[in-house]
């Protein structure tokens, strides 16, 4: 069977998902009866699965060329999306394209042009004035979370990337929230628009409720109430990236284990934040807005505003980090003496009173690995947990999650083996070669 033409069943059994939701299914129906669709949809709410199931139908497997393209504000959604789809089990070849990845990796695997790019603007626009992608036989176009690529300024890059697909036949807008007009060089004629916003809060599962800082100052409102949510899994957003390494800072001090997250951080430094606190060896991420989009992290289960959000637009998306797809969660805003709710909040809220005594929460029982090796070293999963198992002398219950990145990988592992695990795996080779595998900072 053509990698292209695999029944939606076996790749949702592929995904482990049961059935498609009824935006995804409207989703999937408006791009086989049109052109053009504009998707505007709760986040969390599937999106992505609602333009891919319907981009695999048009693929043709038997083709050499790249075939459609996927335009993202983000490196982090970039590859959120190249997951889903490879996660799909089409085996058709899949580029991601973003900054703070070497171009010259890029290059060698546009070499052999992949059925699916997705990229942000700019590391897409730079591959078409170098000639590494073939732009002619491009037929399907999707940008996703399109509002916030005009809203970071990359409007220039998407119109000349845009402008450089002769032969686009379906065109996908995706967002979150209501966007600004849709400037007329992404050529949407006549679109058929399906808007999926009006979800009330409590269909998606998100709670919101508040918390009364006593002082302008909230960082011993924020200890306190991380202190009574206890070690469930917490996004705390601020709005400067100073503001999120003081606090981060702060927690630490006052023995909350947290990671933090922001755009000033190297790629390395941000695969790290975003992995330990994926594997449970964090279970609080202290970040800028930059985290209110494109991160797919399961089971979040608490959002906190530790600085009020600059717009409703901001609000959404980053509760949107939680209550996704039928699971519940909760958005807590601080409020310090001076300020007061924002309009777009029920005043009626709930608002949480903090125990006079706090316990600190309990610690994770995960530390995370770095291994200086990845999958151009040809290195896999089961590499790394055949090398573990056998060098390390640790059982499968003791290995939590695994990610490989290009050139490196981190693996989660019970904190109370990792020290005699290291010691047995110093001198030890891993695919024949010996590599730096150390406690990931």
């Amino acid at each position: 069977m053509p990698a292209a033409k695999l029944p939606i069943d076996r790749i949702l059994s592929a995904l482990k998902i049961k059935a498609l939701n009824e935006m995804q299914l409207a989703s999937i129906d408006a791009i086989d009866k049109h052109d053009n669709m504009i998707l505007l949809s709760p986040t969390g709410s599937g999106k992505t699965l609602a333009y891919l199931l319907p981009l695999i139908k048009l693929i043709n497997p038997a083709g050499t060329k790249t075939q459609a393209i996927i335009i993202v504000p983000s490196r982090e959604l970039a590859l959120q999306i190249e997951t889903v789809f490879k996660s799909m089990g089409t085996n058709l070849k899949v580029t991601c394209c973003y900054g703070g990845h070497l171009r010259e990796t890029e290059e060698n695997n546009l070499k052999q042009p992949p059925f699916l790019l997705i990229g942000t603007p700019g590391r897409l626009a730079d591959h078409i004035r170098r000639g590494n992608i073939t732009t002619d036989t491009i037929e399907t176009l999707v940008l996703d979370e399109f509002d916030k690529s005009l809203e970071l300024g990359f409007a220039d890059e998407m119109s000349f990337i845009i402008g450089s697909l002769p032969s686009v036949k379906k065109r996908m807008l995706i967002s979150a929230t209501e966007a600004i007009e849709i400037p007329g060089f992404i050529g949407m004629h006549d679109p058929v628009r399906l808007n999926f916003l009006d979800t009330k809060d409590e269909e998606t599962g998100l709670t919101i409720k508040t918390v009364l800082s006593n002082e302008k100052d909230k960082l011993e409102t924020l200890f306190r109430l991380i202190c009574m949510l206890g070690n469930r899994s917490t996004i705390v957003f601020c709005n400067h990236r100073e503001s999120v390494e003081r606090t981060s800072n702060s927690l630490k001090e006052k023995d909350i284990i947290n990671v933090f997250y922001h755009g000033a951080l190297e790629q390395p430094e941000r695969d790290a934040a975003l992995c330990k606190f994926r594997n449970g060896t964090a279970n609080v991420l202290v970040t800028t807005d930059l985290a209110a989009r494109g991160l797919d992290i399961a089971n979040i289960r608490y959002i906190v505003h530790y600085h009020l959000p600059a717009s409703e637009d901001i609000f959404t998306h980053r509760n949107g980090r939680t209550a996704r797809m039928d699971a519940s969660g909760t958005a807590i805003l601080i409020l310090s003496p001076e300020e007061k709710l924002p309009a777009y909040i029920d005043p009626e809220t709930e608002q949480i009173e903090l125990p006079k005594t706090v316990q600190l929460p309990e610690k994770p029982q995960w530390s995370t690995l770095f291994i200086a090796a990845g999958k151009k070293d040809k290195v896999n999963k089961i590499d790394i947990v055949g090398f573990l198992g056998n060098k390390g002398q640790l059982k499968k219950e003791d290995i939590g999650l695994i990610e490989v990145k290009d050139f490196f990988s981190f693996v989660a592992v019970r904190k109370i083996k990792i020290s005699n695990a290291l010691q047995l795996i110093r001198d030890q080779k891993i695919k024949n070669k010996k590599v730096k595998i150390v406690v990931a900072k």
